[in-house]
């Protein structure tokens, strides 16, 4: 398990019984979660939170704004600034245990001395990107939504980096890699964070289990003769850590050589002081 424990604005204060209590800065947030399968008890912090977001029975769901006075508020990461702001599918804009990868690629990003330039897929609202930018590498940003690249270069506004290199793509990511081969185009770093299910821009249906292998064979093709790092995240229940390690394997290691590794990520919990489970990544590096 790898924790994302340098956090200051953001904090799992409690979980109980399908759902967590978090802190966003000031604000405090009780939203689903189904890796919680334990009911303890809840003390009385529960019942200050601001808003709570409740599953329909017929699917999706609804926020209960108790007294939550903002609809928008940002939060800070180690110098990235982002703006939060709760959505109708219970998310903020923000996965914040996902700060312990991009702490790992902007290390690996400045420890090279050189000009790095990084390929990030599925960017949603850009905290990858901007990590990487800020540590030095040249980025494209590449998501399917155009709302969500509209946030990410707002976040990068926020975060003082709207003059860094980073190309802002709306585009379907299997197709804009396939042009990219085609283009001889080469990267020292590449991010993948796939949806379990999607549409593309023109209504391109996207299945991990389907596609994944696929892409990852193509994207195996445009990293660099001396590439940094290949990480690739899931949230997909069943895709397990040891299975996206074997796929890094016989995809991007058959052609690039070296270290291929996976674990969960996740985020402390301050009540119980145990880590509660966010995700899965596994990480090719030379």
């Amino acid at each position: 398990m790898r924790p994302a424990s340098d956090w200051k604005d953001y904090e799992i204060l409690d979980t109980s019984d399908g759902e967590k209590l978090e802190r966003w800065k000031d604000i405090l947030l009780i939203r689903p979660d189904p890796q919680v399968i334990w009911n303890t008890p809840r003390d009385a912090q529960w019942s200050r939170a601001n808003a709570r977001y409740l599953r329909s029975s017929s699917g999706g769901g609804h926020w209960e704004d108790a007294s939550l006075k903002k609809r928008e508020w940002t939060v800070d990461y180690k110098g990235l600034t982002f703006k939060i702001s709760p959505t109708g599918f219970k998310h903020t804009g923000l996965f914040p245990e996902q700060a312990v990868n991009w702490d790992y690629m902007a290390s690996r990003i400045r420890e090279a001395g050189r000009p790095v330039k990084v390929l990030n897929l599925f960017a949603y609202t850009g905290g990858a990107t901007l990590a990487c930018a800020r540590a030095g590498a040249q980025v494209c940003h590449v998501d399917a939504s155009k709302g969500m690249v509209a946030w990410a270069r707002e976040n990068a506004a926020l975060s003082g980096l709207t003059e860094k290199p980073i190309r802002w793509i709306v585009d379907d990511c299997a197709k804009f890699v396939q042009r990219e081969i085609r283009r001889g185009s080469r990267y020292d770093g590449i991010i993948m964070d796939p949806p379990s299910y999607g549409r593309g821009p023109g209504g391109e249906v996207w299945k991990l289990e389907e596609r994944i292998y696929e892409l990852l064979e193509l994207c195996a093709q445009l990293l660099s003769e001396d590439a940094l790092f290949f990480l690739l995240n899931s949230y997909t229940t069943g895709l397990s850590p040891s299975v996206m390690e074997y796929l890094l394997g016989v995809t991007v290691n058959r052609r690039h050589p070296g270290n291929v590794s996976s674990s969960e990520i996740g985020l402390p919990v301050t009540k119980s002081g145990f880590v509660l489970p966010c995700g899965s990544t596994a990480i090719w590096s030379r």
